[in-house]
């Protein structure tokens, strides 16, 4: 335990831990949502257990590669800034505005480079859409480079951590997007927010929905740069491939052993890096893969 809080006090703060220390609030809406929602096929149990799995050990490997990587390397970024930007309310208003169109680009290229698709692809792997789904995260994102892009706000001259904050806080306002509890919020909240409805799209394989509604906490992106699609016909949860696995390392690894697979199949060296930054489904050789657990 000792060990345990002498390494929280030489690597983290209060901010650090948001996701984490929201985690009860979190826990409360899901059972809530799941006693609402018991005499339904809202909730499939093994799924949720796979959720609530992949949320928790990604948590702890987050941490650790905050402390080990992250954090050194936006710190780094930070010597070399533009200006100094002291945090005041208004401005971390101005930090949280651009932390989430930084956000929108992440996301956005999260579904259309295949490197950052590896990572993000854990979250769309559930059929169903409750408050679970929104805890399935990857433990690759870290390692395959998330946190570059919010490297033009530290660059700036925001400090790493009120960055890291900002950027929590938009996660943990997506939690309650995963759910089919409300149904639409009014016509004004729709139009500037990110809504259930909308993201519930986003979730979707669908054809019109397939890379829509990228936004976190603002769907005003969305509608700027044409990638907003309104939530019309009843939407169909999971991936256009779906990898059937209860197996905690395979939810997590499944599209990077496709992709390396993908590299593998070709004949040139261009073509295999190419696989790297270009769309998911580009020249993908089939899945043919068997169901590890």
């Amino acid at each position: 335990m000792d060990a345990l809080i002498d390494l929280y006090q030489r690597h983290f703060d209060w901010r650090d831990l948001t996701l984490l220390l929201l985690s009860p609030v979190f826990g409360v809406c899901l059972a809530l949502e799941a006693w609402r929602f018991r005499r339904t096929r809202v909730f499939d149990w093994r799924d949720t257990f796979d959720s609530l799995n992949s949320g928790g050990s990604y948590l702890a490997v987050d941490l650790l590669l905050l402390a080990a990587l992250v954090l050194p390397a936006l710190g780094w970024v930070y010597e070399h800034r533009l200006f100094t930007i002291d945090i005041s309310p208004w401005r971390f208003l101005g930090l949280f505005l651009l932390v989430e169109l930084l956000y929108y680009g992440f996301h956005r290229a999260s579904h259309r480079i295949r490197w950052f698709w590896c990572a993000h692809v854990v979250h769309h792997g559930s059929e169903h859409m409750n408050f679970g789904t929104a805890l399935r995260q990857s433990w690759f994102y870290a390692l395959a480079g998330n946190w570059l892009f919010y490297l033009p706000a530290v660059w700036l001259g925001f400090e790493p951590r009120w960055v890291l904050f900002a950027l929590s806080l938009n996660l943990a306002y997506q939690f309650f997007v995963h759910t089919t509890w409300i149904d639409r919020m009014p016509a004004w909240f729709e139009f500037i927010f990110n809504t259930p409805s909308h993201h519930r799209a986003h979730h979707g394989r669908n054809p019109q929905y397939i890379d829509r509604n990228f936004g976190g906490t603002l769907i005003v992106f969305d509608r700027l740069f044409g990638s907003f699609e309104p939530e019309q016909e009843a939407v169909d949860y999971g991936l256009e491939h779906p990898f059937p696995t209860h197996n905690l390392f395979w939810l997590n690894a499944h599209e990077w052993r496709a992709m390396f697979r993908d590299m593998a199949a070709e004949t040139s060296w261009r073509l295999r890096l190419a696989h790297l930054w270009m769309p998911p489904d580009w020249r993908r050789h089939g899945n043919g893969f068997r169901d590890q657990g």
